[in-house]
C-alpha cells in the first residue's frame, strides 16, 4: 500500500541589499583590478618597471583581444 506524504514547499531566504553591497562592490573593484592587468599593464599605463606582469597575463591578452606586440 502506498500511503500520500505531503511534501512542503521551501522557503526562500531574502538577503537584504544593505548585505549584498559591500561584497558586490568588492567583487567589481577586483574585476577592475584584473581588467587593469590584463589590458594595460606593461602598456601606455605601466605600473611596474618589469616584464613579470606583462608575461603572467600574456595569453589572457590574446585570448580577451587586447594587442600587445
Amino acid at each position: 500500500m502506498s500511503q500520500a506524504v505531503a511534501v512542503s514547499a521551501p522557503i526562500p531566504v531574502r538577503i537584504p541589499v544593505r548585505e549584498i553591497a559591500p561584497w558586490a562592490f568588492f567583487a567589481g573593484l577586483l574585476a577592475l583590478i584584473a581588467l587593469y592587468f590584463v589590458s594595460a599593464e606593461q602598456g601606455a599605463f605601466a605600473i611596474f618597471a618589469n616584464s613579470y606582469i606583462h608575461e603572467f597575463v600574456h595569453d589572457g591578452r590574446h585570448l580577451l583581444a587586447f594587442p600587445c606586440h
